[in-house]
């Protein structure tokens, strides 16, 4: 009877770390979900904290066209569906929860996921992307989400026969341009500079649409009205020249880059000053967005999500044999 009673009383506490796994995905955009496929089928027992917004960057395109496989392009809320589905299909085990922190202190790790339950790992893939740069102004942030947006493809509808800016320079703000055309009255690109990144077909695309125009050496360095509660026009300045032009428009999207999804790693990584992790614990391994600063592509990710799989294995099989 005490027995029972010690039992009943310890229970609940050693419940906590009942569930050792062999590796923790962090994040379920491409390169998370790919890593699980891989792992789950090598027969590890993998968990995948995929977060509260699933499938990353990847959830809110309305269409890739440059994945392998698919020559009509294929919807991205599709795509990662279809991965997901495909890592559950090989036993991986996919929540919708975020790693609030790791504690490297012991091993097996210990992560702390956003429901407050502690789950034990034997290795850590961080798959947790990156989150888009703001321009860092008051009006910004006192107005994102009531004329402020950072994706196109969630707000385009609501500028239907309206006058947007877009900021930026990359395929991102590019692809945004392009979305937005086919709503908006008209589309204005701002850039600081006359040299682009993206590439020659979304240039060309732009170039192509008549209610698409372009101000280089322009910045934003004020959007109002915030004490209206909604976006009706732009202060822009001439990088080269100082001079300031007010611009009316209903709507403001930036697309000037990411930061990766780091923090809940408390210190715990080396990252360089982009905030790539290039050095990590024993046993955790990188992919996608958090160790790629370049290319930035869904098949990239896939890619490192892949290797990333692989080596955590390697590094478990190594385990057992010391």
């Amino acid at each position: 009877m005490r027995l029972l009673f010690v039992l009943c009383l310890y229970l609940p506490f050693l419940s906590l770390f009942s569930d050792t796994y062999d590796v923790l995905i962090a994040g379920g955009g491409p390169a998370g979900l790919t890593a699980s496929i891989y792992t789950s089928r090598l027969g590890l027992k993998t968990f995948v904290a995929e977060g509260t917004v699933a499938g990353g960057q990847l959830s809110t395109t309305h269409v890739v066209e440059n994945f392998p496989g698919f020559p009509n392009g294929i919807n991205g809320p599709v795509l990662i569906s279809n991965m997901r589905e495909q890592a559950i299909k090989y036993l991986a085990k996919v929540q919708s929860l975020d790693v609030k922190s790791m504690d490297f202190s012991t091993y097996p790790y210990r992560a702390t996921l956003s429901n407050n339950e502690i789950l034990e790992t034997k290795s850590l893939i961080i798959a947790t992307g990156s989150s888009p740069k703001l321009l860092g102004l008051d009006s910004e942030a006192s107005l994102f989400g009531q004329g402020v947006s950072t994706c196109a493809v969630c707000d385009a509808p609501l500028y239907k026969d309206q006058n947007v800016l877009v900021v930026g320079g990359g395929d991102s703000a590019f692809e945004e341009a392009l979305l937005l055309s086919q709503f908006a009255k008209k589309v204005t690109i701002v850039h600081r500079s006359d040299t682009f990144r993206a590439s020659n077909i979304l240039r060309e695309r732009v170039a192509s649409k008549k209610n698409i125009s372009i101000k280089t050496f322009t910045k934003v360095i004020n959007i109002s009205d915030p004490l209206k509660g909604y976006v009706d026009g732009a202060t822009l300045e001439n990088t080269q020249s100082g001079k300031l032009e007010k611009i009316s428009c209903d709507g403001v999207f930036i697309a000037i880059g990411q930061i990766p999804n780091t923090s809940w790693l408390q210190g715990s990584v080396t990252t360089n000053s982009s905030g790539i992790i290039i050095k990590a614990p024993q046993g955790v391994f990188a992919a996608g967005d958090v160790v790629d600063n370049r290319y930035k592509q869904a098949i990239t990710a896939s890619g490192s999500g892949c290797k990333a799989a692989l080596d955590a294995y390697q590094y478990l099989e190594l385990k057992k044999g010391n």
